[in-house]
C-alpha cells in the first residue's frame, strides 16, 4: 500500500493540493490520481481520507490522507506545532486503513516531515494483541522516496520508545510484576551494554537502603519489591552530572486496606506508567546515541490489602528521616518516590525530573489534554514546554505554593501526612507538596500523568487503551 498526503486549498472549497510525493506518484500514473480525487467527492479535509485502488501495479491500493491547511505552524493556542500534529494523525489513519485491507507492508509519504509522518504510521499502527489468538495482519511501514531517511528513523525511535511504554501499561499485572518489569527493561537494553548498567536491587537492598516509607508499600503483596536504576554513559565524561529520571513503579494498585471501587481497578495495571515512561524514554536515548548521561530510577512493587499492609494512621519513616502518616494507604506512589528522590540526590543531578500517575485529581483537572508539570525551575520548565510543543504530548505548568504545603505538613503524629488536611481540595497540588518536602535539588519537575494515562479516542493517532504518554517528550527535553 501507499499513504500519500493532500493539503487544504487555499481558499475554502477550493481543489486538494497534493504534497511533493503526492505529485510525482500522479505524474506516474499520467494524472489519474488527481483527476480521482476530484471525482470522488468535495476537497478533502483534515484527518480524513479516500481510497483508490488498481493505480499502479507497485501499490495495489492508494490511500490519499488529509493534511489540513499547509505550512499551518505553531498553533499559540493550542501550544504545539499544528503541521506535525496534522501529519502524525493523517499517516496514523492511512496506514490503519492498509492494514484493514491486510496488506503486510506500508510506504509513507513524507509530507514535509518525516519524523512526524514515521510517528504517526508506528503509534498508529499499534495495538496490545500478546495474548489473543486472533491478531491483525502485522503492518511495516517504510518511507516513500530515499529524501529524510534520517529524520524518518529517528521518528520510528520515538514511536517505538512510547509503544514499549504502552506495552508494559497494557500488559496485565500477573505478566508485568515487578520483577518482570524490570527483567524485561534489562532485555531491551542489553543490545547497549557497551553505554548501559542495568541494576536490579533485591529487597534486602532497599533494606539496608532505609527507604521504610517505599517498604511499607511493598509489604502488603506477596510479590517482592524491586528497585531498578539504570545508568546511560552518552558522554566519554562519566563525570557529566546527568539528567535523572524517577518513576512510580506501582504494577498493581488496589489502593490498600483504603481500597478502591472494584470498577475500572483493572486499569490500575497501568499505575507503573511513571516507571514505564521513564524506562522507554531511556531506552529511546540509548538507541538515539543521545550524547548526554542518564540515570533512571523505578521502585516497584504492588499495592495490595493483606495482613501486613499499611493501616490508615500508621507512621513509616523515609530515607532521609522524616516521618509520615498514611492517613490513606490508596496515596502510596508518594511514599514510593518520597525514597527514590531522596536517592536521586546521589548523582549529582543536572536536573531531577518524576513521572507517575500520581492523582485521581490530575484527571478532573486536565482530563487527558497535557501532563500536568509542578516544578521549582523556570529553566527546566521552558525545556520541558518547547520539547512538548515539537512532540503534541502537551504539558501545562500547575503550582507549587507554600499554601499546598502547610496542608501535608499540618499533622497530628508525624513530620508529614501523606494526604492534604483538606482531603479533597487541591489533591494534585497537595501531593506535589509533599513530594517537594524530599527534593533539595534547585532543578526538580514532578509530571503527575493521571490524566493522559489512557486513551479513548482524544488523540487520533493512537488506539483505546494505555497510552503511554510523554515518553516522546521525555526523549525530546533529553535530546534538548
Amino acid at each position: 500500500g501507499l499513504v500519500l498526503g493532500a493539503y487544504s486549498g487555499e481558499k475554502d472549497g477550493g481543489a486538494s493540493q497534493l504534497t511533493s510525493a503526492g505529485d510525482a506518484f500522479d505524474r506516474l500514473v499520467s494524472g489519474r490520481l488527481r483527476e480521482l480525487l476530484s471525482l470522488s467527492g468535495p476537497p478533502l479535509k483534515k484527518g480524513k481520507t479516500r481510497i483508490f485502488h488498481g493505480l499502479h501495479q507497485d501499490f495495489p491500493s492508494v490511500v490519499v490522507v488529509g493534511l489540513g491547511k499547509k505550512n499551518a505552524g505553531v498553533n499559540d493556542q493550542e501550544n504545539w506545532n499544528e503541521d506535525k500534529e496534522n501529519i502524525r494523525a493523517a499517516v496514523a489513519v492511512g496506514c490503519r486503513q492498509i492494514q484493514d485491507l491486510e496488506m503486510p507492508r506500508v510506504e509513507v509519504d513524507p509530507c514535509g516531515d518525516a519524523q512526524a509522518a514515521a510517528e504517526g504510521a508506528v503509534l498508529g499502527l499499534h495495538e496490545y494483541n500478546e495474548l489473543k489468538q486472533k491478531k491483525k495482519t502485522v503492518v511495516t511501514p517504510q518511507l516513500h522516496g530515499s529524501a529524510e531517511g534520517e529524520a524518518w528513523q529517528r521518528g520510528v525511535l520515538y514511536a517505538e520508545g512510547q509503544n514499549l511504554a504502552r506495552y508494559l501499561m497494557e500488559a496485565p499485572a500477573n505478566f508485568i510484576t515487578p520483577t518482570k518489569f524490570a527483567e524485561c527493561i534489562e532485555r531491551k537494553l542489553r543490545s547497549f551494554s557497551s553505554t548501559v548498567k542495568v541494576q536490579i536491587r533485591p529487597e534486602s537492598w532497599i533494606a539496608t537502603q532505609e527507604m521504610g516509607a517505599f517498604l511499607s508499600v511493598a509489604k502488603g503483596s506477596s510479590e517482592p519489591p524491586v528497585f531498578l536504576e539504570i545508568h546511560y554513559s552518552g558522554t566519554p565524561n562519566t563525570n557529566d552530572s546527568p539528567l535523572v529520571f524517577v518513576g512510580k513503579g506501582v504494577t498493581f494498585d488496589s489502593g490498600g486496606i483504603s481500597l478502591k471501587p472494584s470498577s475500572g481497578m483493572d486499569a490500575m495495571r497501568a499505575d507503573m506508567g511513571g516507571a514505564a515512561t521513564v524506562c522507554s524514554a531511556i531506552v529511546t536515548a540509548a538507541a538515539l546515541k543521545l550524547p548526554l548521561n542518564i540515570v533512571g530510577l523505578a521502585p516497584l512493587c504492588e499495592n495490595m490489602p493483606s495482613g501486613k499492609a499499611n493501616k490508615p494512621g500508621d507512621v513509616v519513616r523515609a530515607k532521609n528521616g522524616k516521618t509520615i502518616q498514611v492517613d490513606n494507604t490508596d496515596a502510596e506512589g508518594r511514599l514510593l518516590l518520597a525514597d527514590a528522590l531522596c536517592y536521586a540526590h546521589n548523582f549529582n543531578a543536572r536536573a531531577i525530573v518524576n513521572v507517575a500517575t500520581l492523582t485521581g485529581a490530575m484527571d478532573v483537572a486536565l482530563g487527558s489534554a497535557a501532563t500536568g508539570v509542578f516544578t521549582n525551575s523556570a529553566w527546566l520548565w521552558t525545556h520541558l514546554y518547547e520539547a512538548s510543543v515539537l512532540t503534541g504530548d502537551r504539558v501545562w505548568r500547575m503550582p507549587l505554593f507554600e499554601h499546598y504545603t502547610k496542608q501535608v505538613t499540618d499533622c497530628a503524629l508525624a513530620d508529614l501526612s501523606n494526604v492534604g488536611k483538606y482531603s479533597r481540595a487541591g489533591g494534585a497540588c497537595t501531593a506535589a507538596a509533599f513530594l517537594k518536602e524530599f527534593v533539595r535539588a534547585p532543578h526538580w519537575a514532578h509530571l503527575d500523568i493521571a490524566g493522559v494515562m489512557a486513551n479513548k479516542d482524544e488523540v487520533p493517532y493512537l488506539r483505546k487503551g494505555m497510552a503511554g504518554r510523554p515518553t516522546r517528550t521525555l526523549v525530546e527535553l533529553a535530546a534538548r
